[in-house]
């Protein structure tokens, strides 16, 4: 079964980005593990962060209310961190994976006008 979370915050903290969510795991079944892949909801105007664990996928929202803050992450190469209950897992790879998106979004009309002036005017 997949279940998808959303980031409700971000908070620059100790050099490093921590995303926190209001979302409860309490049925998740097994640690989180990062699968440092992302995906695009051009729907919902965020990028996704996979994450899994022995049963399930995860599927982190990550919504362009906090884009701002991983720009921030982005252009300093700060860890990032999702916290959810009182448990934090670093997302590897996401520097790399979000960098990899942007530049792919850009010019790029296959993810919707709405995203691509979106990420456009946040990342750039």
């Amino acid at each position: 079964m997949n279940k998808r979370i959303d980031v409700k915050e971000a908070v620059l903290e100790a050099n490093r980005l921590i995303l926190h969510t209001e979302d409860s795991l309490s049925e998740i079944k097994g640690s989180m593990n990062a699968k440092g892949q992302m995906l695009v909801d051009s729907d919902q105007l965020a990028f996704i962060y996979l994450l899994e664990t022995d049963e399930d996928f995860i599927y982190a929202g990550l919504p362009h209310t906090i884009w701002s803050k991983l720009k921030e992450a982005l252009d300093k190469s700060l860890p990032v961190l999702l916290k959810i209950n009182d448990s934090e897992v670093e997302l590897v790879q996401i520097i790399d994976e979000l960098q990899y998106l942007i530049d792919n979004i850009k010019g790029n009309a296959n993810y919707g006008e709405e995203m691509e002036t979106k990420v456009t005017e946040v990342f750039s």
